[in-house]
């Protein structure tokens, strides 16, 4: 998706009117990408397992990846892709809210109210999730959603 995105930018640049939003721009392309890729058939997907792959995951034990991997999958789930694409701009790849809010054509305050509503219904997922594991059955929750981290925004230095 990176390699195939950065063709496509390279070819396009350019098209880019301003060169101060090349970031934004970018992103657009990567998330552009992205949704046409997941609207193909999923055996167009599969990436064929090379030498390398093969020896880079090698003797790990998966069983911690795919237990993040489950918890990633259930609190995206509870969310729509954009508020997935939002939330993975602003707290894993470190966009500041006026980028987001530039590249979505929005004011700052509407992709703060999307953001805090994604990560709410983020949290509701997983302690609901919780409870239930707790009790064997699907209940209302009684972990505190403070509890739950969703996602966290890395160090910049």
């Amino acid at each position: 998706l990176y390699q195939d995105a950065l063709v496509l930018a390279l070819t396009r640049f350019g098209s880019l009117r301003d060169r101060s939003a090349y970031r934004p721009w970018f992103y657009r392309i990567v998330v552009n990408l992205y949704k046409n890729r997941t609207r193909r058939p999923w055996w167009r997907n599969l990436s064929p397992l090379t030498r390398e792959i093969e020896e880079s995951v090698g003797g790990t034990n998966p069983a911690f990846g795919h237990a993040a991997r489950r918890t990633l999958d259930l609190a995206f789930g509870a969310i729509s892709n954009e508020d997935r694409a939002l939330i993975t701009l602003f707290e894993m790849e470190g966009w500041s809210i006026a980028e987001l809010a530039r590249l979505k054509g929005k004011s700052e305050g509407a992709v703060k109210v999307r953001l805090c509503r994604a990560r709410r219904k983020m949290r509701d997922a997983l302690a609901r999730q919780i409870s239930a594991n707790r009790t064997g059955k699907t209940v209302k929750s009684n972990v505190s959603k403070d509890e739950i981290c969703v996602a966290t925004k890395p160090n910049v230095d």
